[in-house]
């Protein structure tokens, strides 16, 4: 097929977007969400005011799919949202994407789409129906036991049980929770199964999740491409055991990672989003290894200094030494590496081959056979009688 050319009409009615949002952000979002972006920067280059309603209107969409969406944009750092008491949306702000690796980008307020889909009324907690009432008592012994001083639950305690289609009848049954499970399939892009709904129940019921924390976890995931259930299970997990039980926690905990992830990244000389596998070297070194960033960044450095590929292997095999080698803190590196080397220099140290001194003879690669001795009088004596 031959190649067709693309020029632009002469013409000052157009809309500019960035190579950045074609490269970067267009391929993950869905229709929705891409036709309401670019919706938005029309109308703010035109500089003509909208609203929600409006946007839904000519879309014929819901006036929460379009907030779904602006909140999707804003978890994605290219919208900013002001509300005003009453969780009205009062204001949106379209965040440029220049130089946007250059430096770690802020992360905006995040707000759960229940938060303002809601009225303001029933934010202040579950206004439970009364077939819910066994739901919400367990709730108040939460899991297996007491609960410890530091307000933390034991995770590896809490034991996800078998729940009745009674119980999720009744859990579905709170006008709360049914809002819960409709934004999570918008989010998974399907219809949740028993299995799904019995971990959202989970995690309200056993780990004393809010409604909107359960929200935000399943954004979080999904945002990262993990929209498996038993992976949402095993993140909130970690957030219970660290004493997460808000939006707001859980985004102070994931802005700290963020910026081990961002340094390492850079450390290495890569600025683009790591790779599985390289966020999989990054959780070892920070937890299973436990190492603090400046020792991680002494051996990315080390590393960029020696090599320009695998480099992630190559500090990924510096981390593993020091960790057998016991360093905690920088200051534990030299006396490490020095340490090392010696016994490197002792098992590579090569071994002299040993040569003829007068009548003692040892072997080598030349002589390791066996040594014959001849008469050359008698073999001269052989050929001339031939």
């Amino acid at each position: 097929m031959n190649r067709v050319n693309i020029y632009r009409a002469a013409t000052n009615d157009q809309t500019s977007i960035s190579n950045v949002f074609i490269d970067e952000y267009m391929a993950d979002a869905n229709d929705a969400q891409l036709k309401i972006y670019l919706f938005l920067i029309r109308m703010m280059n035109a500089n003509l005011p909208t609203s929600v309603t409006d946007i839904a209107d000519k879309f014929n969409y819901t006036e929460k799919d379009v907030l779904r969406s602006l909140m999707y944009w804003e978890s994605r750092q290219l919208l900013a949202l002001d509300f005003d008491a009453a969780h009205n949306l009062s204001g949106i702000r379209v965040l440029s994407l220049e130089n946007v690796y250059e430096a770690p980008r802020t992360a905006p307020r995040i707000t759960p789409v229940l938060s303002f889909i809601r009225p303001a009324s029933m934010q202040t907690g579950m206004t439970a129906r009364a077939g819910a009432a066994p739901l919400a008592a367990n709730r108040t012994t939460a899991a297996m036991g007491s609960q410890p001083a530091n307000g933390k639950l034991n995770s590896e305690k809490v034991i996800k049980p078998d729940y009745s289609l009674d119980e999720l009848r009744d859990f579905k049954s709170n006008e709360d929770i049914e809002q819960l499970l409709m934004v999570t399939e918008q989010y998974v892009a399907r219809p949740l199964t028993r299995s799904d709904m019995e971990t959202i129940l989970f995690l309200y019921d056993r780990l004393d999740f809010s409604t909107d924390l359960i929200d935000y976890l399943v954004q979080h995931c999904v945002e990262r491409g993990k929209k498996d259930f038993r992976y949402m299970e095993k993140v909130a997990l970690a957030w219970h055991e660290q004493g997460i039980t808000s939006p707001a926690d859980a985004q102070n905990a994931s802005r700290k990672y963020d910026k081990v992830v961002y340094t390492i990244m850079k450390s290495l000389g890569k600025n683009a989003n790591p790779a599985p596998k390289e966020l999989e070297y990054i959780n070892k070194w920070t937890k299973e290894y436990g190492f603090l960033l400046d020792v991680i960044q002494e051996a990315c450095d080390k590393t960029v200094m020696t090599t320009d590929n695998h480099r992630f292997a190559y500090a990924d095999g510096i981390l593993t030494k020091w960790y057998h080698a016991g360093v905690h803190h920088k200051a534990d590196i030299p006396a490490a590496d020095a340490a090392y080397k010696r016994v490197s220099q002792n098992v590579d140290k090569p071994r002299k081959n040993n040569i003829r001194t007068d009548n003692i003879v040892t072997k080598n690669k030349f002589n390791n056979f066996a040594q014959n001795t001849y008469d050359f009088d008698e073999l001269e004596q052989n050929i001339l009688s031939n």
